[in-house]
């Protein structure tokens, strides 16, 4: 092999690599702002669930998540990505001290 086809044959590997280390970036930067995006989500939920509805005093969810009451005396939890998960009565407890 001549010197220029070994030229054409790094600057192709070159390339390659250069490709495939932007595209695992983008990756990451996709998956950071969709976990930026869930924790908004969550922290907003949250902030208006506690405004409007009743939060349960002396109890806790599953997880020791903080449990709201709907007008509908439905019990709910706000997930990490700021969904409502309404819960069974089994499923709530007494807060641990």
């Amino acid at each position: 092999m001549s010197t220029a086809n070994h030229c054409k044959v790094f600057l192709l590997a070159a390339g390659l690599g250069a490709f495939a280390t932007l595209g695992a970036q983008a990756q990451g930067i996709d998956s950071t702002a969709k976990k930026v995006g869930n924790k908004t989500a969550e922290i907003a939920v949250k902030g208006a669930s506690t405004v409007s509805q009743k939060v349960y005093k002396g109890k806790e969810g599953p997880h020791g998540e903080t449990v709201y009451i709907t007008k509908d005396d439905k019990k709910f939890i706000v997930d990490d990505k700021g969904k409502r998960v309404y819960l069974k009565p089994s499923q709530i407890h007494n807060k641990k001290d």
